[in-house]
């Protein structure tokens, strides 16, 4: 039943038990109900004709809507009981440098730029192979019942502890043994994802001139909106909202005019030229005080990531593009995917990942977010809305991806050995699988985009630019502008991504100076800065160095531990949710527990089956042992070559890198499996009513701060910010 309730007390529940049924909104939502189960039916049901990507579109925007209007409020009011008139660590503790009330609006930009990588991009054209549908609805299923709940959940318990991290928080709540294992698992996670993403960023930008001014110019923009609003006109959101967004879309278009022009060359960068300034960029953005880069920096990246993706969205639905890729391709059961290999269960869990349930968003919530929050009940918008906003991206670039020819999707994200090195030969590789794609339309495709050939261009990232030109150029400009779309959406592409970066160079910080406050308590306070800037150094030199060898060594470096990526991921899930469920019950919250135990269970049985397959199986494209047993065999024949490895060395680094990651996959495995198993310790000894040490909650005090809840305040919130009422 929908409900009007009156303003919220302590405890996020209404202070009068009146309630009036509101045939308006009861109507409202209707409607909506209506829409997203028509959606859901098409997409779900229809086969043997075309149906377009507007109803993936409808059938996401009409479930988020209904659970963040429904299931997050019972969670934010009943679970959790948000306590308004409770100062968050951001007031208690304002220093000026890591705490510091921030008005949500800019918070949520923050948070969602620095969770929102480039998982939702790059995993679900990954799982395209595998049709829409399997992708589709883990998407959406999987952010409103785990993703979106994990990262609510763990940021207002981080929130209620001083913004701790996640490892400290699994220390201090199960134990040191499960807190031990939490805290390396995360450590080493942390450093991998950061590489990844990094990586991701320098191919990006490699040699083009255009993306890294337009980057390049949001670091000084958001210095300017940092200073704006913290001396100049301090609170005016919405007046440096609009001048920032003004200057990065005249960076954007000046960056096709720099990269033309005598200037070009100085932002034309080599990958090690990049790697050395985001590793630079990274320590500034850990060690400076965050109003003054972070925070604004990603706020002000948040408009351009919301923007492009609404504005693909809305191009869907004027264009009303098909989706060419079949609803299940076979590739989904029988495992010989030739972009990656696994079946279905479990591993398009694993691909598609931050745009459902990702373990680094905790690590976030756990960092950055909960020192900056003004009031508990804001927990609602920026952990669970800002992950619908994330889960959204995710849809669009599963749309892009399977509104192109499955022939020229095949042909971008086969491996290049197996396509070949002509048009002719891929269009044969392509053959062999059971679609079909002539060698003039692979030219003819990368001609429009001007590229010199769209052959083996995998990753996912350029396979989205090209679905997404295909549908801006539909709706804006024509075959005229397609090129032009392309290599924007490259560039967005990497400014999605850097955020990331930023951000989680500073919660690695967090994570190390917490660890090591474990055994030196000085080394734990963010605002001393010999802490700090140690701390910073180390995470940023363990990433930086896994970049940096892997720019110079195709398989060295980063890429030894990319394959990797996605299992860790969800491992470091599967420890957020064990520590957000342990705190449920400890807390006195135990009838609400399956809240997060349901995910936890669903996660903890795909992470470990992957995890599994990855060692265990036979069949040298999935598993890391079964590859390894493979070039050591060829070596051990006196062979010379092998796959992508043309030389000796080269496949005995093939052979030391899966070695390398069947031993970590093994690792974090038993690690995970070692929390989960104190963990569940800790619930039973909870339950059964005796007593646990630790339990951190910090003390009540009283909040002076009035802050609305939500992006746009109630009519509640205004009037009590006019009567100068304290929340």
């Amino acid at each position: 039943m929908v409900t009007t309730e009156r303003p919220e007390g302590p405890g996020g529940r209404g202070t009068g038990s009146a309630r009036r049924r509101d045939p308006r909104q009861i109507a409202i939502w209707t409607a909506v109900a209506v829409v997203g189960a028509v959606a859901w039916a098409i997409v779900a049901f229809v086969r043997g004709e075309e149906i377009s990507a507007a109803w993936l579109v409808f059938a996401a925007v009409a479930s988020y809507a209904i659970a963040y209007r429904f299931y997050s409020r019972f969670i934010a009011r009943r679970a959790l009981q948000v306590d308004d008139t409770r100062a968050t660590p951001a007031e208690r503790l304002d220093d000026g440098q890591d705490f510091q009330p921030t008005d949500r609006r800019v918070l949520f930009g923050h948070h969602f730029a620095a969770i929102a990588g480039a998982g939702p991009l790059v995993g679900p054209v990954l799982a395209a192979q595998m049709g829409y549908l399997p992708g589709t609805i883990w998407i959406i299923v999987g952010v409103i019942f785990a993703g979106a709940v994990q990262d609510m959940v763990t940021l207002f318990f981080s929130t209620r502890r001083s913004g701790r991290s996640l490892g400290q928080m699994a220390r201090e709540e199960i134990g040191p043994v499960g807190g031990i294992a939490a805290i390396v698992a995360v450590l080493a996670i942390m450093v991998i994802l950061l590489a990844v993403l990094a990586l991701v960023v320098v191919q990006a930008l490699a040699d083009s001139p255009w993306g890294t001014f337009s980057l390049a110019m949001t670091i000084p923009i958001a210095l300017f909106m940092g200073f704006y609003l913290r001396y100049l006109r301090p609170g005016k959101i919405i007046e440096v909202s609009v001048v920032g967004v003004v200057l990065m879309l005249l960076a954007i278009v000046g960056g096709g005019w720099v990269q033309d022009s005598a200037i070009g060359e100085v932002f034309h960068l080599t990958a090690n030229q990049l790697t050395l300034a985001l590793v630079v960029y990274g320590f500034a953005a850990s060690v400076l005080p965050v109003w003054m880069l972070l925070a604004p920096r990603d706020y002000l990246s948040s408009f351009m990531k919301v923007g492009v993706i609404v504005l693909l969205a809305a191009s869907i639905l004027l264009a009303w593009p098909s989706l060419q890729m079949d609803a299940l391709t076979r590739f989904a059961s029988d495992g010989q995917g030739p972009v990656a290999a696994g079946s279905l269960f479990p591993f398009v869990f694993i691909t598609i990942a931050c745009g459902a349930l990702s373990g680094f968003h905790a690590l976030v919530a756990s960092g950055t977010t909960p020192k900056l929050i003004q009031k508990e009940s804001q927990v609602r918008v920026i952990g669970y809305g800002a992950m619908l906003t994330e889960s959204f991206v995710a849809i669009m670039a599963l749309a892009a991806a399977c509104i192109l020819d499955p022939g020229l999707y095949f042909a971008m994200n086969m491996p290049a050995t197996v396509l070949g090195p002509t048009v002719e030969t891929a269009s044969a590789a392509v053959q062999q699988i059971g679609f079909t794609i002539s060698p003039a339309d692979l030219t003819a495709a990368a001609q429009a985009v001007e590229e010199q050939t769209l052959v083996g261009r995998t990753g996912g990232a350029p396979t989205l630019a090209v679905g997404l030109s295909t549908v801006f150029s539909q709706v804006f400009g024509g075959e005229a502008l397609r090129a032009f779309w392309y290599h924007f959406a490259i560039m967005f592409e990497a400014l999605f991504i850097l955020t990331t970066v930023d951000a989680g160079t500073r919660v690695g910080r967090f994570i190390l100076q917490d660890t090591v406050g474990n055994v030196w308590p000085r080394f734990k306070d963010t605002s001393w800065k010999p802490a700090a800037w140690i701390s910073s150094a180390v995470i940023v030199g363990a990433w930086g160095y896994l970049l940096y060898a892997g720019v110079n060594d195709p398989l060295g470096g980063i890429y030894q531990l990319f394959p990797l990526f996605g299992i860790a991921n969800q491992l470091l899930a599967a420890v957020a949710l064990a520590v957000c469920t342990t705190l449920l019950i400890r807390t006195g919250r135990a009838r609400y527990a399956w809240i997060t135990l349901v995910p936890l269970v669903f996660d903890a049985v795909v992470t470990l089956t992957a995890s599994y397959q990855k060692i265990f199986s036979d069949n040298p494209k999935l598993g890391f042992w079964a590859q390894r047993d493979q070039y050591q065999a060829a070596l051990d024949a006196g062979k010379t070559s092998l796959g992508t490895a043309k030389t000796v060395e080269a496949m005995q680094k093939v052979v030391f890198n899966t070695t390398l990651d069947t031993a970590l996959t093994a690792l974090f495995a038993v690690l995970i499996v070692i929390v989960l198993a104190d963990s569940v310790r800790v619930w039973i000894t909870a339950l059964n009513g005796r007593p646990l040490p630790g339990g951190s909650e910090d003390p009540w005090v009283e909040s002076r701060i009035q802050a609305p809840s939500g992006l746009i305040a109630t009519r509640e919130e205004r009037e009590l910010a006019r009567s100068g009422g304290s929340g």
